[in-house]
């Protein structure tokens, strides 16, 4: 009598950064205390709490923006590119320059170091992409809000980051506006992008997240796959409280 085949182990995605005990303090102010966190290709990790919690101060840490003051944040060698990931970040505003829609694109790809014809196609694919092709030539800070952030979101997919960093990319935006970055954000993570995405909003962070990580007070409380964070009852008893009062808000 033959015996069960053995399992397939289910692959583990790579590891992009890693934080290990970090803290990072400015002047007397701790903002984030003795965080470990792993973010992994292909990651959709939400970070949710109040104002202050440190989720703001967690992407930059994640980005390389602000150094750890105690413990690490290690970004890992991708395999098989052999070279270390590629991340952008939009914030709530995005800082545009007084030039054309055009511009503001390919200034990012000219820092890259892009030869000028490559660049020219790929700014015209990214305006193309998120769907201002034909305002390419507008004046950047004369669009709209939604406009704007779909610039800001064009001129990250122009540097095909790994790993795209989102500070309440749409805080400001009205409900038309939301849907049109929010599904550009969704599309961006089918085609392999990783993202990692601080919010208030807990029904964005439903639609868009795999994973939901809970700060208070510059501490990582709770991380969790998202279905088990926001259908379990056996958080931690802060995060359980956030959920009941912001849910109504939802």
């Amino acid at each position: 009598m033959t015996g069960m085949p053995p399992a397939t182990p289910v692959p583990v995605a790579a590891p992009l950064v890693t934080v290990q005990a970090a803290s990072v303090r400015f002047g007397a102010v701790t903002a984030l205390r003795h965080i470990d966190l792993e973010l992994r290709r292909g990651d959709r990790l939400a970070l949710v709490g109040a104002n202050g919690s440190g989720k703001s101060t967690l992407l930059r840490l994640l980005h390389g923006l602000v150094p750890p003051s105690e413990g690490r944040c290690t970004p890992h060698v991708l395999l098989p590119e052999r070279r270390l990931p590629v991340a952008a970040m939009l914030f709530q505003r995005p800082f545009l320059l007084h030039l054309s829609a055009q511009r503001n694109v390919s200034v990012g790809l000219w820092l890259r170091r892009v030869p000028q014809p490559e660049r020219a196609e790929l700014t015209a694919r990214a305006l193309q992409r998120v769907g201002l092709g034909r305002l390419a030539n507008r004046p950047a800070r004369q669009l709209s809000g939604g406009q704007q952030q779909r610039l800001a979101l064009a001129r990250a997919w122009a540097l095909k980051p790994d790993i795209l960093f989102l500070d309440e990319p749409t805080a400001s935006l009205d409900p038309s506006a939301k849907r049109e970055v929010e599904q550009l954000i969704e599309d961006f993570a089918a085609e392999g992008m990783t993202v990692v995405l601080a919010t208030h909003n807990l029904g964005q962070a439903k639609r868009l997240a795999n994973r939901v990580a809970y700060l208070e007070s510059g501490r990582l409380v709770v991380e969790k796959p998202v279905d088990e964070f926001f259908q379990t009852d056996q958080l931690p008893p802060e995060a359980a409280h956030f959920l009941k009062g912001e849910m109504a808000w939802v």
